[in-house]
């Protein structure tokens, strides 16, 4: 016995009925929404002896900067960490759920997660929702098979690569990855190197910007750097200018007497 479905979700695969409500709108007139552009500088290098990630601190609300020192860099597993870029609650409503997934195995199994397994949730999810939730992020973590970096763009598709930028500033990022990244670095010279690709993206995109936050993880341990250096400190001069009464001439004065009227507030 056949069954017929009167609605389409039902039957599985994709619908788009809403991609022709929208060019029937468009015709009558009305303009629809556009995509808001975001901006972060988001990085990660494999070194000799771990992964080293790094973010800026800008959290930008479409030419206004509304958190000069937001986190950008999540918490998945204690071992594995996550930068990201986008909307920011899909950034972090994403990798909470992760997390809480990856916590719940480790109850499971009695085992460390593998970044491997957070990969998989991850790009499960975002290919769910055909990139719909604005998160792309950059993976990094140290376990049982060695240290993995990886990204993962909003689509669902992933990179396993030794050096990885993500963000509005990761082409900037990537040059200085692109021509002092070697094999072999280690922590302290692989920090130096994350936080100059930072900077790149700091000082050469619009919407990064503020202070650099690093995450160092190793096989023994995993140390965050919050504002390991501070971009955006604002100068204030040595000796301010002070200007006494006087100090522009008057030209002309005229006084108004202002009646008082009763204002009604309504709360």
């Amino acid at each position: 016995m056949q069954v017929a479905f009167d609605n389409p979700i039902e039957k599985g695969g994709f619908t788009f009925d809403l991609c022709q409500r929208n060019v029937f709108l468009e015709k009558t007139g009305m303009k629809m929404p556009k995509t808001r552009k975001t901006g972060t500088t988001i990085a990660g290098i494999i070194c000799k002896d771990g992964v080293i990630l790094g973010a800026d601190t800008r959290a930008t609300e479409d030419t206004i900067v509304c958190d000069k020192n937001c986190d950008k860099i999540h918490y998945i597993a204690p071992n594995i960490y996550c930068c990201g870029a986008g909307t920011s609650a899909d950034t972090e409503n994403s990798t909470a759920l992760v997390s809480s997934q990856l916590e719940l195995h480790r109850y499971a199994t009695g085992r460390h997660s593998r970044v491997i397994t957070a990969l998989t949730l991850l790009k499960r999810m975002l290919f769910r929702y055909q990139g719909y939730v604005s998160a792309a992020l950059v993976l990094g973590g140290v376990d049982c098979t060695g240290s993995h970096l990886y990204t993962v763009y909003p689509h669902g598709s992933t990179d396993r690569l030794p050096y990885v930028t993500m963000g509005s500033g990761s082409l900037a990022a990537m040059a200085v990855f692109e021509s002092f990244y070697r094999d072999g670095l280690s922590i302290e010279e692989g920090k130096k190197l994350v936080y100059q690709a930072i900077c790149a993206g700091i000082f050469n995109d619009l919407g990064s910007g503020s202070n650099v936050d690093l995450m160092v993880i190793t096989k023994d341990k995993v140390e965050p750097f919050r504002n390991y250096s501070i971009e955006a400190k604002r100068i204030i001069p040595s000796n301010p200018y002070i200007y006494p009464p006087g100090t522009t001439p008057i030209l002309s004065e005229k006084k108004f007497i202002i009646e008082k009227e009763e204002v009604v507030v309504v709360v």
